[in-house]
């Protein structure tokens, strides 16, 4: 199995040119993050967890000529506003693009993407299946994808397990039995937007206590905001088995 961090940053935070912090000025390329995003290809299979905003630039820097199935965690925007850009997907793989997602979800893909769903629907427009997420297992192809429901707050979304990978992002809590699907775990990839507590998503501290409960030979840190601090900083800061994820990285497992 093979995993890449498309992107590994959030939308919150300010516009670079008026951020006097040291992040969004840094010349570490591991300081650049775009909309959290992962690409997962196994057993000759790939799918894509999550299409932000930067959708369109992930994919044409990471060379991605095949992509079978896209998850989608939750339906805010730096999740899902990149979806209108699979119509290249369609044109050159000749087919609709599977798209696996809760039926709450769906309403709002339904709602932001309404002419792709047109009755009368202009040519040349995104071609999409939706499939039901409803907290079974699910297969895509030779991928067989274990749903993991976390809370956002106050909203549930989903993290998914794939073989001895875990996926979580925009998470600050998980239920007992839900973690009992992350037990054996060799790679945890898991949100910490900041050092400081926050409302919707694990701080670092809260991260790599979690990290230290479910135990993984290794972990990533993902959906990274500048407010957790340089790079090569943090990273010195962390344990042993513990990684920040950065933009481009490619872990194959």
């Amino acid at each position: 199995m093979r995993i890449t961090f498309l992107g590994t940053g959030t939308s919150q935070g300010v516009p670079v040119i008026t951020c006097p912090c040291q992040v969004c000025h840094s010349e570490d390329p591991r300081d650049r993050r775009l909309r959290t995003s992962a690409l997962i290809e196994h057993n000759g299979s790939t799918v894509l967890i999550d299409a932000g905003p930067d959708f369109r630039q992930q994919m044409l820097t990471a060379n991605v000529m095949n992509l079978d199935a896209i998850l989608v965690t939750h339906e805010h925007r730096d999740h899902i506003a990149g979806l209108d850009d699979i119509r290249a997907f369609n044109y050159f793989l000749n087919r609709p693009m599977d798209i696996w997602a809760e039926p709450r979800v769906h309403t709002a893909i339904k709602n932001i993407f309404g002419y792709v769903f047109s009755e009368d629907k202009y040519p040349g427009s995104p071609e999409m299946n939706l499939h039901v997420i409803d907290g079974r297992s699910f297969r895509v192809n030779s991928i067989d994808v274990l749903p993991i429901r976390v809370m956002h707050h106050k909203m549930p979304v989903y993290g998914f397990r794939i073989d001895d990978l875990t996926y979580i992002t925009d998470a600050n809590g998980i239920a007992d039995e839900e973690k009992e699907k992350m037990a054996g775990t060799s790679c945890l990839i898991v949100n910490a937007l900041r050092q400081r507590k926050h409302l919707s998503h694990f701080s670092l501290r809260e991260a790599l206590a979690l990290i230290a409960e479910v135990k993984p030979q290794q972990a990533y840190i993902t959906h990274i905001s500048h407010q957790m601090g340089l790079h090569a900083e943090v990273q010195k800061e962390l344990p042993q088995n513990v990684f920040l994820a950065f933009d481009g990285l490619t872990v194959d497992l």
